[in-house]
């Protein structure tokens, strides 16, 4: 089931054309990633989602209906430019945020207790937000955002200020939120974050999108005819008309070869290639990370735009 449809969504701000016709599809109770450089058009469609703005053309909806004001009561949004307010004590700024949301004061306490609690956090309920780091406050805005247990949710750079510790538990906690129902819209910079999270992603670039599909099946479209031989024992075969070279080398007792097929290279040929060169242990598509196929997807297309 889809839980968030945006249907071709333009939107212009005097000459310059933020989102050209996008369309994302996202099924409910899955992460999705929203990916793109900087300008790519991101934010623009986060603010529309949150009814920040309006989109000149096209349509948003939200369990198959218009998106409406009132349905941002179902949305959970972490900024990536945060909007704590620095004086006021981390408790009562939390108690007052819940409360906006529409959480009674003793539910609204309730669940800020868990989450207190849950994120090590209980030390900081008397504390000004200004007292606190980067990543402190990025935590306590990451409670303010889940509190109201919202269908869906959107985290724009949500590990922004953390070290790698609070970054796994931020994780950890994201793909607890999903098991627990939540379908969530994550827009993020860092691939490896991608490739542990997300199901499904849309890359956007200069307003229009250029990539879109399950992570798994983008990174085996993508494998250009790469492989990963780990042999027993030291060994280095060469190349032939099926296939080059490009790394090889030898780790805890095992060689491990990395070769480029030809893209009419009969796969069987190459295995009676490897097999004879020695014992193979195992024979995988090298598929590339989610970084590499990032970098060259935009820069296939501003290659091709430039040439326009």
């Amino acid at each position: 089931m889809i839980l968030f449809e945006a249907q071709n969504v333009t939107k212009r701000f005097r000459t310059q054309t933020a989102l050209d016709g996008v369309s994302i599809s996202v099924p409910e109770q899955s992460i999705y990633g929203l990916l793109g450089p900087n300008g790519a058009g991101k934010t623009t469609l986060i603010r529309i989602i949150n009814q920040i703005t309006a989109p000149d053309s096209g349509a948003i909806f939200l369990n198959g209906h218009p998106v409406k004001p009132e349905d941002v009561h179902n949305i959970g949004y972490l900024p990536e430019e945060r909007g704590l307010y620095k004086k006021m004590k981390v408790g009562e700024q939390a108690l007052y945020l819940a409360q906006l949301k529409g959480l009674s004061r003793n539910e609204a306490m309730r669940r800020l207790k868990y989450w207190f609690n849950k994120l090590e956090i209980t030390g900081w309920w008397d504390k000004k937000v200004e007292e606190l780091s980067k990543g402190m406050q990025q935590k306590v805005q990451f409670v303010t955002t889940v509190l109201h247990e919202p269908q869906l949710l959107i985290f724009d750079e949500p590990f922004t200020g953390f070290d790698p510790i609070n970054v796994k538990q931020i994780k950890d906690e994201i793909l607890f939120l999903r098991e627990r129902g939540a379908t969530i819209i994550f827009s993020t910079h860092n691939m490896s974050s991608v490739e542990e999270l997300c199901d499904n992603i849309t890359l956007i670039n200069k307003a229009n999108t250029i990539l879109e599909g399950s992570v798994d099946k983008i990174r085996s479209e993508w494998a250009a005819n790469e492989y990963d031989i780990v042999f027993n024992g030291e060994v280095t075969p060469s190349g032939n008309g099926h296939f080059s070279i490009l790394s090889s080398r030898f780790e805890n007792g095992n060689s491990i070869v990395r070769i480029k097929s030809n893209d009419n290279a009969d796969t069987n040929e190459i295995i009676k290639a490897m097999t004879s060169a020695g014992r193979v242990v195992s024979f995988n598509p090298s598929l590339p990370s989610m970084n590499e196929i990032f970098i060259r997807v935009v820069e296939r297309k501003n290659k091709e735009a430039a040439k326009n």
